[in-house]
């Protein structure tokens, strides 16, 4: 066993779209700000949300090994890399990750319709990695000043010998120490890393987001916020409504400044041209991520906007 663990680091963005899918969809609360969270639930699709049920349980945080099945072990990994890597596994392959990850036996209840139907859950999960990169891209690519200044600080902690210092400040849920790291959650325990490296990967998360791949053979990766990130939610990018526009998706922002005062479902068909069958699921998300309200008056519904969607056009400079 060596005595000082040997650290790499990895910028695989594609696991920035998993924290936050996870946070905002799943419902694993870990620091992602209430505005982000709405847009980012918005922008899911029907297919998204579903295939993100199970990591919706917090009582287990172990997942198949295909939610993540290019790891960030051998260099950087592109979010079209992972997304290509999703489209091309072979159903039979989730089922057999759910059974290795769980064991013999029964599967957990929340991940039984996920084996019954191993494609369309796939299909479905890579659809919300994909609409939440659609989100989370502008955002990463501010972080360009940040993400470089923790390639610097990672790489010092390995030349000067620190990196026992570094793990240890990662993340208040995780410490180092003999050789072996202390992993939080119900699975919770110590994880010997024998001769294994450690691949770090910063995230743009929130401020206690922690994805871990402990089960390889030559090297186990730590995802973690990167320090800093807190600064980029309070910074839009310019043009604001491309930014808007990337936060819910273009029709929906359209929707928020439509309803600036309340209207009917049918005005609101009619005066942005679309279907009201169309109207109504657009509706449906963004009273989902609570930006509007529905109101029936006698034969009419009407749709008004919210605090927090007044917060979210603020936020853009939108009205």
């Amino acid at each position: 066993m060596t005595s000082t663990p040997r650290l790499s680091l990895s910028i695989s963005p594609h696991l920035t779209a998993l924290a936050l899918l996870a946070d905002a969809v799943g419902g694993r609360r870990r620091g992602l700000p209430g505005l982000w969270r709405d847009a980012i639930a918005a922008r899911v699709g029907r297919a998204g949300h579903q295939a993100v049920r199970p990591l919706s349980v917090p009582s287990c945080s172990l997942a198949p090994d295909c939610l993540v099945p290019r790891v960030p072990d051998g260099g950087d990994v592109s979010v079209q890399e992972q997304l290509a890597a999703l489209r091309e596994l072979p159903p039979d392959r989730l089922v057999a990750d759910l059974e290795q990850a769980f064991g013999p036996g029964p599967l957990p209840v929340h991940w039984r319709s996920a084996a019954e139907r191993p494609a369309a859950w796939l299909h479905g999960y890579a659809s919300a990695l994909s609409e939440v990169w659609s989100i989370a891209e502008p955002l990463w690519q501010r972080a360009r000043a940040l993400l470089d200044r923790e390639v610097r600080r990672v790489g010092v902690a390995t030349v000067r010998g620190g990196p026992e210092l570094l793990l240890g400040a990662l993340s208040p849920h995780l410490s180092y120490g003999g050789g072996g790291l202390l992993v939080p959650g119900p699975e919770a325990g110590t994880q010997e890393l024998g001769e294994r490296r450690i691949v770090l990967v910063p995230m743009l998360a929130g401020q206690d987001a922690l994805i871990l791949g402990l089960d390889g053979g030559d090297a186990v990766w730590i995802a973690y916020p990167v320090p800093g990130a807190a600064t980029l939610w309070r910074r839009p990018a310019a043009p604001a409504y491309d930014e808007l526009s990337a936060l819910v998706g273009p029709v929906r922002a359209d929707l928020l400044c439509a309803v600036a005062r309340p209207k009917t479902m049918s005005m609101l068909a009619a005066d942005m041209k679309i279907a009201p069958s169309s109207i109504t699921y657009h509706c449906d998300r963004l009273r989902a991520a609570r930006l509007i309200t529905r109101e029936r008056r006698g034969r009419e519904v009407w749709v008004g906007r919210t605090h927090r969607a007044e917060e979210l056009l603020e936020l853009f400079h939108r009205r």
